[in-house]
């Protein structure tokens, strides 16, 4: 009798430990921390993002996931009802300061790659030759050598195939940026034209040298132009594939960040005398955004390029926020970039 209770008391032990070990393997599996490699729809271990994107997949993210892994299911489930595609890479927000300046002086920040001396406050100085004349004549010209350069549609943390970075619609590319600015500079009583030609279609190649003819057409046209924008939109992308949309927070709203690239005669660059003028108008310019909108502007680009600046003195390029960006952040940054632009023109009249 002694002997079949102590078999049945091991049995009955071993029942119960065969159960729990049971319950905890289960339990490991469907825990919601431990995902298995190349799952679709969510993080894996190397932070690999392998995200299918079809509804039913993104909802297996767990609320009790880390708060990186949140991030990624939330703004997953914005767009999950909207796009099957295979994300291609995360979107990450990013704000350049000024500390990448290598040049500063009262709220001007340059990042010097020529090799030249400069001396910021002398330059300051110096206003740059060009009168901004009041009325009906046109002063600003606005073009856009890669005009087909585009944006992203709504905001997300990652980006598909299907989401371009060139579209011939002016309603997707910077001509929609540029009509913002256009209009909200003429509001301001600063005559502007647009020109809207794409330049770097159905050829890339070349693009710069068409743009040139084009800025040669209007200036023979309206001699009255003070001011040429080449207005672009950069693409910033490291090497594992993560895109940065460059944004900053302006009055509680986003807003892509702007940076003016300033060319100029060095190294092999040649047959641009005047760079100074144009040099002189980027650095007001720059100024006056720090003043107004704070962390608006990246710091100025300061390159041995000519970028069809050598055409007046008062040349400037500027990129609008990132393909990474939306389009409604790079509007919104064309209007502050109107005000921008307005008050500084105005100390030139």
């Amino acid at each position: 009798m002694g002997k079949k209770l102590f078999f049945m008391f091991s049995f009955s032990l071993l029942s119960v430990a065969s159960l729990y070990c049971l319950f905890l393997v289960c339990g490991f599996a469907l825990a919601p921390e431990v995902y298995a490699k190349n799952e679709p729809g969510i993080y894996v271990a190397d932070n690999s993002f392998v995200a299918d994107l079809s509804p039913d997949k993104t909802s297996s993210v767990s609320s009790t996931a880390t708060s990186s892994k949140k991030e990624v299911a939330n703004k997953a489930s914005d767009v999950a009802a909207a796009t099957k595609d295979k994300a291609k890479g995360k979107i990450s927000n990013r704000c350049i300061d000024s500390s990448g300046a290598n040049l500063k002086f009262r709220q001007i920040y340059v990042k010097n790659q020529t090799g030249l001396q400069i001396d910021l406050q002398k330059e300051l100085l110096k206003a740059p030759k060009i009168k901004i004349e009041s009325g009906s004549s046109p002063q600003v010209l606005i073009v856009h050598t890669h005009t087909t350069e585009c944006y992203m549609m709504e905001e997300r943390g990652y980006y598909t195939d299907s989401d371009k970075t060139r579209s011939l619609k002016d309603s997707e590319n910077v001509v929609a940026v540029g009509n913002v600015l256009t209009e909200n500079l003429n509001k301001k009583g600063i005559s502007t034209i647009h020109a809207t030609e794409k330049h770097d279609y159905p050829e890339y190649n070349g693009s710069y040298n068409r743009t040139e003819q084009t800025i040669k057409k209007y200036l023979k046209k309206y001699p009255s132009i003070k001011v040429v924008i080449d207005l672009h939109r950069d693409s910033v992308t490291d090497d594992k594939g993560t895109k940065s949309a460059l944004v900053t927070n302006i009055n509680g709203k986003k807003a892509a960040q702007l940076m003016l690239v300033s060319g100029c005669q060095s190294g092999n660059v040649t047959d641009f005398p005047n760079w100074r003028e144009n040099f002189r108008l980027a650095i007001r310019l720059q100024q006056t955004m720090e003043v107004l909108y704070p962390s608006l502007s990246r710091p100025i680009l300061f390159t041995s390029r000519r970028y069809n600046q050598h055409l007046t003195t008062g040349s400037l390029l500027i990129e609008c926020g990132t393909e990474a960006n939306t389009l409604d952040q790079a509007k919104y940054s064309a209007e502050l970039l109107a005000d921008c632009l307005a008050s500084t023109l105005n100390t030139l009249k």
